[in-house]
């Protein structure tokens, strides 16, 4: 579960790339490693309250606005908190909000911080802070990859696009402990919204003094269940429980010990020999473990998938990328080489989110992507007599280095040779490299996934509007942009749906990415482990955690 959630989401790969999503990750350093391995003995032996995982790699960003992935955010979301926490039962519930009053027009959110709420240096976490740190996030000038999930509030989208200031974004700290949120449109799942780690707040006096505070463990400061207490970069980090946060006394753990290992087997290896708590279940041992007492199943809003780049030939001819998305059987892939019980994914909208009329939105609007290799071959045909193209251009299909994602790709490069007579270059990188180029547009034929960052199925498909810092493919389509304008402006539950259904159909009708299974999380996890929550929509939750 964990290497897969490397991968975004919403996207996330990605938005989370966020693809979250919802694509990002994390890190950490210490300076005496004997030391720090001696510290890390005594805490085990004098407290069995140690828990053990796995961040994958370097997490991107630990500031807020920047670590737009799971790598980062995964952990970011146990470090902080905002005005709202999704509760055991995934609603959101209070966080540094005690309580909040909404305006008969749905427009006008006034949240009051808790008395109690401080900062890890002892500073009080005041509305300011929030300010400070949402127009941070859209701001122009600081590239968040994250702004758009901000666009609800009114004067964001203008001031992130550089035609309005800071002072017309709707947000005011009223005083030390309240603050103002005007919305452009009612929108019923912004207490979720609010919930993301886009939507933290920064101190800002620790800030102001210090850019780059969330770079190093000794210089962090957070507000959540735990503070950052080392970060040996590219190797592993450290919290501990943080004494300043206001609910402290129902944090259990003492300490969670972060590795860096984005091989499946050898982190399999690390949990068989206690090294780690819980574990991916390595696809050729998938039989014999997923019946096994440790394995868990959880639901997740997200979807694996690839990405074209319309402005690389061939993928700028639509033919051609439907020749590439139909030959991909789906079904073989989550059957034979995943093996994690995922659900072919035939849309981009994954399960579970429910219409005005109760009906379930994959299921209402239906297989948009078809397995077809005799219609591919044909497509492939006409879109490179369309193209003049004797000889299609060499394809290069790039992915991060993960075993999971080599053996899909290994399997899609052997599809097209058999399938379409295509021979396709396999190229992998680090996950910071590979995450930049695909936002350069220097990848031609790339993987992603999105893990959802809130409760919505326009969070899967604004990531396709033009210029979106998720689209990464140069695609762009203005009626596309319409819809997805359309539906986050209506108030009629029934109407935005029409113009949600709408935009997805647009989008396959023109292929920019095509979709391989639904996300969903399974892994092992020793059974003195408990409390851990994992969200269908949003992040792994250890305020509730222990271990006996």
């Amino acid at each position: 579960m964990l290497t897969f959630l490397v991968a975004c989401t919403t996207g996330n790969d990605e938005s989370s790339e966020g693809d979250s999503s919802s694509d990002d990750s994390n890190s950490e350093e210490s300076t005496d490693k004997e030391e720090t391995e001696s510290d890390e003995e005594s805490s085990d032996t004098s407290s069995g309250n140690v828990l053990r995982l796995n961040n994958g790699s370097e997490p991107t960003s630990f500031d807020p606005p920047q670590g737009f992935n799971a790598v980062s955010w995964n952990a970011l979301n146990n470090l902080m908190e905002g005005l709202t926490r999704l509760d055991e039962s995934h609603q959101p519930a209070g966080g540094i909000a005690e309580e909040w009053d909404i305006s008969d027009d749905g427009l006008e959110y006034t949240f009051t911080l808790r008395e109690d709420a401080n900062w890890s240096n002892g500073d009080p976490v005041t509305a300011e802070d929030f300010v400070f740190a949402w127009t941070r996030l859209l701001d122009p000038d600081e590239a968040s990859p994250a702004a758009f999930l901000g666009y609800f509030i009114e004067g964001a989208e203008a001031f992130n696009n550089g035609e309005g200031s800071a002072e017309d974004l709707g947000l005011v700290a009223e005083d030390e402990k309240t603050l103002k949120v005007t919305l452009n449109a009612p929108t019923g799942f912004f207490l979720d919204l609010v919930s993301n780690p886009a939507f933290f707040p920064v101190n800002k006096a620790v800030a102001e003094e210090n850019p780059d505070w969330h770079a190093e463990a000794d210089s962090f400061v957070s507000n959540g269940p735990f503070t950052l207490s080392e970060w040996e970069h590219e190797s592993h980090f450290t919290f501990k429980k943080n004494p300043e946060y206001w609910d402290a006394e129902n944090v259990e753990l003492e300490e969670v010990h972060w590795a860096m290992v984005n091989e499946e087997n050898t982190e399999y290896q690390m949990y068989e020999s206690g090294e780690l708590d819980t574990a991916a279940i390595p696809s050729d041992l998938a039989e014999q473990l997923l019946d096994s007492e440790d394995a868990f199943f959880v639901d997740q809003a997200g979807t694996y998938f690839y990405r074209f780049n319309v402005e690389m030939e061939p993928f700028q001819n639509e033919k051609i990328r439907k020749a590439f998305a139909k030959v991909i059987n789906q079904e073989d892939i989550v059957q034979y080489i995943t093996k994690n019980n995922e659900e072919p994914a035939k849309g981009f909208v994954s399960p579970g989110f429910t219409d005005a009329n109760g009906n379930d939105f994959r299921e209402e609007n239906g297989d948009l992507l078809t397995h077809d290799p005799e219609e591919a071959r044909q497509l492939l045909k006409d879109g490179m007599e369309e193209e003049g193209y004797d000889e299609l251009p060499e394809v290069v299909l790039s992915y991060n280095t993960s075993d999971a994602h080599r053996a899909i790709a290994e399997y899609m490069a052997e599809i097209y040779s058999e399938e379409l007579d295509v021979d396709v270059t396999l190229e992998n990188t680090e996950w910071n490299v590979f995450l930049e180029d695909q936002k350069s547009l220097n990848l031609q034929f790339s993987r992603s996934s999105f893990l959802a960052d809130y409760a919505d199925p326009v969070n899967f498909l604004e990531s396709f509007v033009t210029d979106s810092s998720m689209n990464r493919t140069g695609w762009s389509n203005e009626k596309y942009d319409e819809l997805i304008a359309n539906a986050k402006n209506e108030a009629d539950e029934e109407k935005r749906y029409e113009y949600l259904y709408e935009a997805e159909k647009v989008l396959f009708d023109e292929l920019p990415l095509f979709p391989i299974h639904f996300y969903n999380q399974v892994g092992l996890q020793k059974p003195e482990v408990s409390g851990i929550v994992r969200h269908p929509v949003g992040y792994m939750e250890l305020k509730w955690a222990s271990k006996q």
